[in-house]
């Protein structure tokens, strides 16, 4: 087990994550490589009353680390019962990795967007995943896992707020592929897009899960040239059926820029949203909705389309279906939309994002709010 202090050579390279906007300075980082040493790092943060927080990828990052930082990124194991259906994973587990194991015996994770996500991290959300409207959130799919007490004791539990996870065991589901992608559609369509886009969600079956993503891509040379410099409204789609081109032919028929949609393997599911794999630092918030009607959005095009005077990604997702029998706290049965703001951080600081987040929600009549979308800032 090593261990890092502050001006120590590699403790800066082992608290950097993926947010790149919160500034921590622990007191004693330790790169844990079983649960043995999670278990010591916690015992000794206890024993000198220090504050423990863990980070395996940094995704997820809402305060900054300042007693005893448990790194977790080397504990990376993963096993598959294909009997039961069931993965076993280690605490800095990513998705990519449940992916490829999970689909050499015909099965799937309730993963995320983003591959590269930890799935810890994930879960502890609720984790709403790709296949979330058929199956629910991934922690409802949570069997046991292996915790560190405050006490520095290791136990199983199905408490996911016993303690530091150490590993996890939760269940799959049999898929091993769909028809998925994504529709992009030039600055000056949002209006239209988002409009028929809602109108097409009013009825659609559990085994679509779909979003829509409002885009402000910089004038920059790794953007793709077809997106280079546009507000693009990008319509994100996966789904179960075997009639695909039919369900989103209504969106087709706006007349897309890019047309990505296609079936793919369930290992390639983290091209539908295609979202950046480079660490930033960015801030954002969400509130839940039970319908869109033409004042939202409104007010969306206002502070979050072409000409917003804060460069922000709008994302709404489609709520419904299986989530309504879920037990997460965040959210009601009634729940049908999540709208959410992410906006880079630049020289000047969060204050101007959080006063243009705050006049997109503020006048929103809200049912609730995702504590796995509220990044850079801590979730009251």
């Amino acid at each position: 087990m090593q261990t890092f202090t502050p001006g120590q050579d590699g403790y800066r390279e082992e608290i950097a994550g993926f947010q790149t906007g919160i500034e921590a300075t622990p007191k004693l980082v330790v790169a844990a490589t079983t649960a043995d040493d999670v278990a010591e790092a916690v015992r000794h943060a206890a024993a000198r009353d220090l504050p423990v927080a863990v980070q395996a990828t940094g995704h997820g990052l809402r305060a900054p680390a300042d007693g005893v930082l448990i790194s977790t990124r080397r504990m990376t194991g993963v096993e598959i019962d294909p009997v039961d259906a069931v993965a076993r994973v280690e605490a800095g587990t990513t998705w990519g990795k449940v992916l490829e194991a999970a689909a050499e015996h015909g099965l799937a994770p309730l993963s995320g967007s983003a591959p590269g996500v930890g799935v810890v991290g994930y879960t502890l959300g609720g984790g709403f995943s790709l296949l979330g409207r058929r199956y629910g959130l991934a922690s409802d799919q949570v069997r046991s896992a292996d915790v560190v007490t405050a006490d520095g004791t290791l136990e199983r539990t199905t408490d996911l707020g016993a303690g530091v996870i150490t590993a996890l065991e939760f269940g799959l589901v049999p898929v091993t592929g769909l028809y998925g992608g994504g529709l992009y559609f030039d600055t000056p369509k949002p209006a239209d897009v988002l409009r028929t886009w809602r109108d097409w969600t009013a009825d659609q079956p559990d085994t679509l899960t779909t979003s829509l993503a409002l885009i402000p891509y910089p004038d920059l040379p790794m953007v793709p040239e077809p997106l280079r410099g546009k507000h693009i409204a990008h319509v994100r789609v996966a789904y179960l059926g075997d009639d695909g081109p039919r369900l989103v032919a209504p969106l087709r028929a706006l007349g897309p820029l890019v047309d990505t949609l296609g079936t793919m393997p369930f290992t390639d599911s983290g091209s539908i949203a295609a979202e950046p794999p480079h660490p930033h630092a960015y801030l954002g918030d969400n509130r839940v909705v039970a319908q869109l009607p033409d004042l939202t959005i409104d007010a969306i095009l206002e502070h979050a389309g072409p000409g917003a005077p804060v460069p922000t990604v709008l994302i709404i997702d489609l709520l419904g279906g299986a989530y309504t029998r879920s037990t997460a706290p965040d959210f009601t049965p009634e729940s049908r939309y999540t709208i959410r703001a992410l906006s880079v951080l630049d020289e000047s600081g969060p204050d101007p994002v959080r006063a243009a987040h705050d006049k997109l929600f503020v006048p929103l009549t809200a049912t609730g709010r995702l504590r796995s979308f509220v990044y850079g800032q801590p979730f009251s």
